[in-house]
């Protein structure tokens, strides 16, 4: 399974040349770039443990390729994902987000759970099968 998430998860992953060219046109922009990374993926799980600090002043994208090599050689089992935020006063906000490491084991992907209620009413969740693990392994450094 792929998960797809962000601006570009619909095509096949950005090779490292591809990503330091989307940074470039972020830091171009004037966009701060940021780095986050999570071993839970669900797409309603918008708070990803944030790499570092938001790059504000950062002029080339070679220290941004950096931190984002960094943490990936940290974080092997998390999903790595690189955002571009905004500051003009009519947006921001994020305006641009994907993907740049996955696990390197099989992505596990969500368990929908249906739950039928009175009144003919049917409910449907997602679970992520990250929630299944132990939770000494869940949340470790290095992706457990």
């Amino acid at each position: 399974m792929h998960i797809t998430q962000g601006t570009f998860s619909y095509l096949p992953p950005l090779s490292d040349e591809q990503v330091r060219a989307q940074v470039q046109y972020m830091i171009d922009n004037g966009w701060a770039v940021a780095i986050e990374f999570t071993d839970d993926p669900h797409p309603r799980n918008t708070y990803w443990t944030m790499w570092g600090l938001p790059m504000f002043d950062v002029r080339d994208a070679a220290a941004v390729m950096l931190e984002i090599e960094e943490c990936r050689a940290g974080n092997r089992g998390c999903y790595v994902k690189v955002n571009g935020f905004d500051p003009s006063p009519l947006r921001q906000g994020q305006v641009l987000s994907f993907i740049v490491h996955r696990p390197t084991v099989d992505e596990k992907g969500y368990r929908m759970t249906r739950a039928e209620t009175g009144g003919q009413v049917i409910g449907y969740a997602l679970n992520p099968y990250a929630a299944d693990q132990p939770a000494g392994k869940r949340y470790a450094r290095n992706g457990g």
